[in-house]
């Protein structure tokens, strides 16, 4: 071998050597982190004598892979201050979530993108929490996820990470109901304590929650190297016994680093009387702890009083991602174009909400607590739809032989368990006569129409299915029938849903133990009329987000138009919420310094009156914003009120305009540089419709004016009229007339009297003023053109939209407008602010007196059962 070759060879050799060596210190840094915190390893280290090169190599790496951490894609956090982000992932030694891992797989989990991600978010959420050796800590830190997405997953995944880290105790808070204590009790000692059963004590079982323990030094001294855990409700007596044993156990917890998960987060844990001080005081006794609230809802956490000492998640935010193949809220509903959207981006949802007619409500819910004795439901000809439907889906997944084996529909119209109770009677004879009828052609012909039609609504193919034909699951049907259950699930009845021992069929009517948490496995078919009065409260009613594999074309839910219209708001509040945090996230803004914008609804509140007592009012500007409208109301006398008001703009638009731009062929006018009074003129005779608090026309004039005073800018806005060149003329003075624009009413909208559009301006239109070639610019590039050509103009636009607008094509989620004249639509721009903003503040409270109100049942929360 020649001499250089030799040398390389030695050089190679060398080398392999010293990364042998640096990997194995590097795995001796490792082990070190689990007894110290980084800093204190690196001084380790250096007391072992390793040569500061060899520990500036394991800060790099070490460096490297917090910065992997930190910088994940997803899950978006917004973090306070310089978090040490000692967590950098799990370790070829770990036990506990090598064993989720296992079961993940087994339960036929894809590698890629599920365990994956779920990796990543769980080990983002445990970088953020304390290293268990430091000498104290108190975090408090939230998790956002969506209703049924699997937060349970999450969480647990972050409790097997922290365990294999060296945290000892785990408390959760599982709810306010046994159902979902026992529920969340089961997940845990399946993925935890079955698997690695040597590692872990319980203090809770499936049937038992948190009593006394005779001796806390088994649990907690030095000798127990075991991970304890408790799973307990959110009630007063068991959270006191827990508080009262964990304070006499104090000599012990010195040493103890406690992790505590508090599941459906905004539920009773916010603004309580007795249940917030009681986890303040379980915190407490514990000199190293972690408070990590789990929540789809998030409303209440994100108005706590950050300032006062709460629970308040001042250490971190973390915005878990919407996980692939999850049914959602904007999935089902659609929602209304948030700043910055072009309608076309924006989605109707699908076609799986059926309507409940007002007049069937009585029939199903007492009107009043005095009407609760002797109720007798009424099982009305929708309500036997969604239950016929109910069944042929049962038999049609069964024919399929693929997703969850479990079958199970939904009926909430009260929180009242006796009248929970006096649906059985009546769905119970309603499944025999439908089982006996099997043979008639009458029946059958029905039942094959209801199929027919609702599987053309919705199409198999585009959820990657194939079409059940009618012939192929009747075979099915007189099985389904007959192993269909009843169950009354509520906090009084003794019959519960049950899913560990084998298939269900099951018609589950309950209240609030079905509106949290719990989950109902294969949900298909929900009948919902309850009215509630908060976001939260509703959000978490809606037991049909989750997955749907091997079914997704196959859920509906029977609801009143009033509720289709509030959880389209609602999922319009979540996208803008979410989308906060994920901004704030990339402008360094941490907990202590944001706070998340929560739109009004006129006949909602975000959260319960005792969960906002820190909130404000925030400033309302109108500066660099679209305003336009979707609702209408459909009567003569209201439309041809805002027909009057606009040919008055016109009128005034023609007389006062320093030029005007006739471009009929394009169906568009424009009227350059209009006194400012022209429009606000406008804005006091328009009527804006009531469930448009955004569109406010005296609080756009205050803003106006504002602007006027402060800046001097919007003294002059330009006006146009916008329709469509091929549609049939609309006149708004001589000279003047564009052809009228079609805009369908979305289908569950609140009763023929009122429409809803969803969105009434392009992207196009707000360049409607603009010069050159403005055709293809983006939103955000119309905005900075509007900047540099009009910085202090307005734009006011008027769009005559024809009375019946029938959808072309036609499209199931939508429906002809049918108003009794031709609408006007307003659409405003404001320009952005060159110094500042001129605010102006409006406090909008919610107006409940039209509203049949059940609000959650919270008397458990002070039971004396354990």
């Amino acid at each position: 071998m020649p001499a250089e070759q030799a040398n390389d060879e030695r050089e190679r050799g060398a080398v392999d050597h010293m990364t042998d060596d640096f990997d194995a210190m590097y795995e001796t840094f490792q082990a070190l982190l689990e007894t110290f915190p980084p800093t204190e390893a690196v001084k380790r280290l250096e007391l072992l004598g390793v040569e500061q090169h060899v520990i500036e190599e394991i800060r790099r790496r070490h460096e490297e892979r917090t910065i992997r951490i930190r910088e994940l894609e997803e899950p978006h956090a917004v973090v306070l201050g310089n978090r040490d982000t000692w967590y950098t992932g799990p370790q070829a030694k770990d036990k506990c979530w090598p064993a989720i891992v296992k079961l993940l797989r087994k339960d036929g989990w894809p590698e890629k993108p599920a365990i994956q991600d779920l990796d990543d978010s769980s080990t983002r959420v445990v970088s953020l929490l304390n290293h268990p050796k430091e000498k104290a800590f108190s975090t408090r830190g939230l998790v956002v996820g969506y209703v049924q997405s699997g937060k349970t997953t999450n969480f647990t995944s972050v409790m097997a990470k922290a365990a294999d880290r060296g945290y000892k105790l785990f408390i959760v808070l599982a709810g306010i109901h046994n159902g979902l204590r026992r529920q969340t009790q089961a997940r845990l000692v399946q993925q935890l304590v079955e698997p690695n059963p040597s590692m872990w004590s319980q203090l809770t079982g499936l049937d038992k929650d948190f009593t006394p323990q005779e001796n806390p030094a088994g649990y907690f001294g030095k000798s127990n190297k075991t991970h304890v855990l408790c799973v307990v409700k959110k009630n007063a007596t068991v959270l006191r016994k827990l508080s009262q044993w964990l304070a006499k156990a104090s000599d012990y917890l010195e040493d103890c680093p406690a992790l505590i998960i508090d599941d459906e987060a905004d539920q009773a844990t916010v603004a309580t009387k007795s249940i917030n001080p009681l986890i303040l005081s379980i915190m407490s006794s514990l000199p190293r702890s972690a408070y990590v609230g789990y929540t789809a809802s998030p409303f209440a956490n994100l108005l706590i009083d950050p300032a006062a000492e709460d629970l308040y998640p001042r250490d971190f935010v973390v915005n878990l991602p919407k996980p692939k193949g999850h049914f959602g809220t904007e999935v089902l509903f659609g929602r209304y174009a948030l700043e910055g959207e072009d309608k076309e981006d924006v989605d109707d949802g699908h076609d799986m909400i059926r309507s409940v007619p007002k007049d069937d409500v009585p029939c199903v819910r007492p009107e009043t607590k005095a009407d609760v004795e002797g109720f007798e439901p009424v099982i009305t000809d929708t309500l036997q739809r969604a239950i016929d439907y109910f069944w042929l889906v049962t038999a049609a997944r069964r024919f399929r032989g693929t997703g969850n084996p479990h079958s199970t529909m939904l009926i909430h119209t009260s929180v009242n368990t006796a009248v929970h109770n006096s649906f059985k009677r009546p769905l119970e004879h309603l499944r025999r006569r439908r089982a006996e009828s099997l043979g008639d052609a009458d029946v059958l012909g029905r039942l094959r129409a209801l199929w027919d039609e609702e599987t053309a609504r919705v199409p198999a193919e585009e959820f990657g299915e194939t079409k059940v034909a009618f012939d192929s699951l009747l075979p099915e049907l007189p099985d389904v029938l007959d192993s269909c259950r009843v169950i009354m699930d509520n906090s009084s009845s003794e019959d519960r849903l049950d899913y560990e021992n084998g298939p269900v069929v099951a018609i589950a009517v309950g209240g609030n133990t079905l509106s949290r948490g719990l989950t109902l496995e294969g949900l298909s078919v929900s009948y919902f009329v309850r009215a509630v009065s908060a976001y939260d409260t509703l959000l978490q009613m809606g037991r049909w987000f989750g997955f749907r594999n091997g079914y997704a074309d196959l859920p509906r839910i029977w609801m009143t138009d009033e509720l289709a219209e509030w959880f389209r708001h609602l999922a319009t509040v979540e996208t803008e919420m979410r989308r906060d945090i994920d901004v704030y996230m990339t402008e360094s803004e941490t907990p202590l310094t944001f706070a998340v914008r929560l739109r009004t609804h006129p006949s909602l509140r975000v959260t319960a009156a005792a969960k906002m007592r820190s909130a404000v009012t925030a400033a309302s500007s109108y500066g660099g914003r679209r305003v336009q409208t979707h609702y209408f109301r459909t009567d003569a006398e209201w439309l041809r009120g805002n027909t009057d008001a606009a040919r008055k703009l016109v009128g005034a638009s023609i007389a006062n305009a320093v030029r005007v731009e006739d471009r009929a062929p394009e169906g568009r006018f424009v009227f350059r540089d209009v006194p400012y009074d022209v429009v606000t003129d406008f804005l006091s005779e328009y009527k804006f419709h009531e469930k448009s608090p955004e569109n406010d026309g005296e609080l756009m004039s205050a803003y106006i004016r504002k602007r006027i005073s402060a800046a001097g800018s919007l003294r002059r806005w330009n006006v146009a009229v916008v329709g469509n060149p091929k549609g049939e003329p609309f006149s708004f003075a001589p000279n003047v007339a564009v052809g009228r624009s079609v805009r369908a009413r979305l289908a569950d909208t609140l009763g023929p009297e009122h429409a809803d559009i969803k969105t009434l301006m392009s992207r196009r239109d707000a360049a409607v003023d603009l010069s050159g070639d403005v055709s293809k610019l983006k939103e955000e590039e119309i905005m900075r053109e509007r900047k540099a050509q009009l910085p202090d103009t307005g734009l006011l636009i008027l769009y005559p939209i024809d009375k019946t607008s029938a959808p072309n094509p036609p499209k199931p989620t939508r429906r002809p407008l049918n108003a009794e004249e031709h609408v006007i639509g307003v659409g405003l721009v404001f320009p952005e602010p060159r110094d500042g903003d001129s605010t102006v503040e409006k406090y909008i409270s919610a107006d409940l007196s039209g509203v049949r109100i059940e609000d959650e049942d919270l008397s458990l929360l002070e039971s004396e059962e354990a």
